[in-house]
């Protein structure tokens, strides 16, 4: 194992992540190339590119061991993309991260300065409803911007199922680490720990962003499609570990 190697790094934070809403755009590989941090790849299924706009609930947050009062529970949105790199225990699959959307600016201004990330601070709120018996069940997250909500919701119904290795949804859920650029042009990689988990299928999904000034016109189209795929993840306890330079 290279010394400095995030795989050994000391845990940085732990929490549960739950109610995990992902919506899922196939996009041209060559938008997302000029953001891919060195030493990276992109990661495809099947020979396509995505990327995803994922909504969850961070709760019971420690952060280095220690629960910091009134930042424990919060929601996090972000639109994030796949990368893969080798290194010396094989191929390591992880995202990277475009915007990413926190209620509370202690919370971003600490994600910024620790691993790079873009975190923006914005009122949000999420919703929540589960179906006791069979029938439709509703997750949702809004965030509010330029004076007025926006965001996106995913009904679904049924119970959840790991999916098989192969597909599509192992794919989007089952990448264990992160990659950021550091302003030097250097690339920061750190591991994100947790089970495999169960999912449910969207029955209908539905996006609504002004995505040019949130995310870039280079998404603009992309987004403005139907979702390639959406489901909810149930999620479980994480550990996040502190990040490592590549050498």
């Amino acid at each position: 194992m290279a010394a400095g190697d995030a795989a050994a790094q000391p845990r940085f934070l732990s929490a549960e992540w739950r109610d995990l809403a992902m919506l899922n755009y196939e996009i041209d590989p060559a938008i997302l190339l000029p953001r891919v941090p060195r030493g990276c790849e992109l990661d495809s299924w099947s020979g396509r590119c995505f990327v995803s706009v994922v909504g969850f609930r961070f709760l019971r947050t420690r952060v280095l061991g220690i629960p910091i009062p009134f930042h424990r529970d919060f929601d996090e949105v972000n639109l994030r993309f796949y990368v893969r790199r080798r290194a010396w225990d094989g191929w390591r699959r992880g995202v990277v991260f475009i915007t990413e959307l926190v209620p509370r600016r202690a919370i971003a201004w600490l994600a910024r300065r620790a691993y790079h990330e873009n975190y923006v601070a914005r009122p949000m709120r999420h919703a929540r409803s589960l179906a006791e018996e069979p029938g439709s069940s509703r997750v949702a997250y809004q965030w509010r911007r330029a004076g007025s909500w926006e965001g996106f919701s995913l009904d679904f119904s049924g119970s959840p199922c790991i999916p098989p290795v192969d597909s599509e949804e192992a794919f989007i859920t089952e990448h264990y680490w992160g990659y950021a650029a550091a302003p030097d042009g250097g690339t920061l990689e750190y591991r994100v720990e947790h089970p495999r988990w169960g999912v449910w299928r969207a029955d209908r999904a539905s996006l609504d962003v002004d995505v040019g000034p949130l995310y870039g016109d280079a998404f603009a189209e992309c987004l403005s499609a139907p979702p390639t795929t959406a489901f909810v993840a149930d999620g479980s306890p994480v550990v996040v570990r502190k990040g490592a330079r590549l050498g």
